[in-house]
């Protein structure tokens, strides 16, 4: 194998699921994708996408009444203007990931952000063969990065995740605000990864594209609207790179899958997405206050679906803590290592994706495991 593949790291999270499989009654806390369905509405959607054999391809850039609820939806929530033509639909946000990484960094340059963070990041640099720089992040600054954190680092571009995977904090809008004129002053291109917008229970997240359009901004369905497997995410290009990064997707992936396409129309359903985040919202009150004093939590959880927990404590790295976790007590989590390397082995990741009463036995025999260590 080459370098590029030979740095990827697996998911030790993956192991957990397969181990977690050979128990019937393991509670999961450990899996980063809702529990919830979609809108009835994306079902219907779907069916009819089905009869009326929507198979052939859709343009590159995406179907455009798909392109015009996109642009509607940033008009209703962050009273943005965009057009549907900076507008390009992916498989997933990984797509996406790999159209934007590829437009603005080149071989060798380098692309920084935070640690801890989301782990494919990092293995799409090393496959386009861009250089990772991994920027520390803590409580001081409720692990958001800052433009203080970017001096010396030379960087070709920034990403950031807002909110974020895996401590669920979000960027205060003046911090970004101020990110992101740091970055144009200084050519470092911005891309703010917003996948968890929707998914915030306290204060407000502000999208980038309200300070900035030459911002590349990624979103997609798999989380606030409930379709992970769906495979359909968003990204909103600037005008001068959009005719190639419509020729990047052409090569890549042709377009992203055309009934998934037709399906996510109608996920716009805002009726229900208040029902999805009101969930969430008593998931997280719960989890937090059942294991802030079991765990300390350094970040309070103001978005997504994720609790970080600093489990050093009891005496054992992460990776030790979950896979005990599991064989003893039934309880699956991701450990820290996954996301980096600044201070996670110390940390575990819960996932709120399953409803309270299994929470409440989860924690249950969270204490009565922490009782026998």
């Amino acid at each position: 194998m080459n370098e590029r593949v030979d740095n990827i790291s697996p998911f030790i999270v993956m192991e957990i699921v397969r181990e977690a499989g050979r128990f019937e009654d393991a509670i999961h806390f450990e899996v980063g994708q809702p529990d919830l369905p979609p809108s009835l509405k994306v079902k219907e959607a779907l069916l009819k996408a089905i009869e009326d054999k929507r198979y052939s391809y859709t343009e590159s850039l995406g179907l455009e009444a798909l392109r015009e609820k996109i642009k509607d939806h940033y008009k209703r929530i962050y009273n943005v203007s965009i057009k549907k033509e900076n507008i390009l639909i992916t498989p997933g946000t990984s797509g996406a990931f790999l159209v934007v990484y590829s437009l603005v960094c080149d071989y060798k340059n380098r692309l920084g952000f935070c640690d801890p963070g989301y782990p494919c990041y990092k293995n799409f640099s090393y496959l386009l063969d861009i250089e990772p720089v991994f920027i520390e992040v803590f409580k001081d600054s409720d692990y958001q990065i800052t433009p203080n954190h970017l001096k010396n680092k030379k960087l070709k571009a920034l990403q950031i995740s807002n909110p974020a995977n895996p401590t669920g904090n979000i960027y205060e809008r003046d911090n970004l605000k101020n990110l992101i004129e740091y970055c144009e002053k200084r050519d470092i291109a911005f891309i703010s990864d917003e996948l968890y917008h929707g998914l915030v229970y306290d204060g407000e997240v502000s999208s980038a594209l309200e300070f900035s359009e030459n911002v590349f901004v990624i979103n997609g369905f798999s989380k606030y609207f409930c379709m992970p497997g769906f495979r359909v995410g968003w990204a909103i290009i600037p005008d001068r790179f959009i005719k190639k990064a419509e020729e990047i997707a052409q090569n890549l992936f042709i377009s992203a899958p055309t009934l998934s396409q037709f399906a996510v129309l109608e996920a716009f359903d805002y009726e229900y997405l208040n029902k999805v985040r009101e969930t969430f919202r008593k998931r997280r009150d719960f989890l937090y206050k059942e294991l802030k004093d079991i765990f300390e939590i350094p970040s309070f959880p103001k978005g997504a679906f994720y609790l970080w927990a600093d489990v050093s404590k009891y005496g054992y790295d992460s990776r030790k803590f979950s896979k005990m976790l599991l064989e003893k007590a039934h309880v699956a989590v991701t450990p820290g290592v996954d996301f980096g390397k600044n201070q996670t082995d110390k940390f575990i990741r819960f996932a709120y994706t399953t409803d309270i009463k299994k929470m409440r036995e989860g924690v249950s025999r969270i204490r009565e495991f922490i009782k026998n260590i």
